[in-house]
């Protein structure tokens, strides 16, 4: 299971103050601790800008020398505006880099599918199309049909395409959760070498107990197929199922990875 690191995101309120005062300590350190703790990839979204007097393009070039200043993980550049991502990439000086993300609207799909495939980046890519978030798994696999196709004219390959089933709320909808596996499942059957991956706090959205929630949750998407999370790795009780799914959908060949987890006590039971 690939891991990406959630916590560098101008949403979440500290963060976002950390951003607007310039905070190197505090950002610097959040992406330490989130490589520590067994993140594979460091999210990093710098937000649209309106909390500083800096163009979001500069705020996000700053972001990304901070993050890769203090760790050697590949990031996920976090962001819709072309204009964003490209000088994200400039600034960014590792080999393997995600962008995030797509969905199938032509006009999204276009530039950054273009930087993507130019870049030979991985891609987020929600399927969705224009009217917000298709509620039934049939519409959902019909927008990633339309972006497998138009992102294959733009040279990206399938095994650069980490698809997004989407995860709304169970508080709005408790029919959602199922909706998301059986998209999980669909999508892998469909498009084999394409990735699945999923942002898994929306699914606790507006509940009490949130961790509990998502950490159920990711134990059914990862026995559905599930390829990577967007998550809080700084969470050592959800990042012990993440090596126990590993373990148990035979991700984890002799289950050396679980055993030296434990010798090194990192298993929270």
């Amino acid at each position: 299971m690939l891991i990406i690191g959630e916590k560098i995101n101008a949403s979440i309120p500290s963060v976002g103050k950390a951003i607007a005062d310039r905070d190197e300590l505090f950002l610097t350190a959040l992406a330490k601790d989130q490589a520590t703790a067994g993140a594979d990839f460091i999210d990093v979204n710098a937000g649209d800008g309106r909390s500083t007097d800096s163009s979001p393009v500069e705020i996000m070039k700053w972001l990304v020398d901070i993050v890769q200043n203090a760790t050697d993980k590949p990031l996920c550049l976090d962001s819709d505006d072309p204009a964003v991502l490209e000088a994200a990439l400039q600034q960014y000086r590792g080999e393997r880099v995600m962008i995030n993300s797509v969905n199938a609207e032509p006009e999204k799909l276009e530039p950054v599918g273009r930087i993507a495939g130019e870049r030979k980046a991985d891609l987020v890519a929600l399927v969705m199309k224009e009217g917000g978030v298709p509620r039934l798994v049939e519409e959902r696999m019909e927008a990633a049909d339309t972006i497998m196709e138009y992102l294959g004219r733009l040279n990206v390959s399938e095994e650069h395409v980490f698809f997004d089933p989407l995860v709304l709320p169970i508080s709005v909808d408790t029919k959602q959760g199922i909706t998301t596996l059986k998209t999980i499942e669909k999508l892998k059957e469909r498009y084999s070498k394409a990735k699945t991956v999923m942002g898994l706090s929306n699914i606790s959205y507006g509940l009490p107990a949130r961790a509990i929630v998502n950490r159920s949750f990711f134990l059914m998407a990862a026995a559905f197929g599930l390829d990577a999370a967007i998550l809080n790795p700084l969470d050592a009780r959800l990042m012990s199922l993440v090596k126990t799914a590993d373990l148990l959908t035979d991700k984890d060949p002799r289950c050396k990875k679980f055993t030296n987890a434990y010798r090194k006590g990192l298993l929270v039971q």
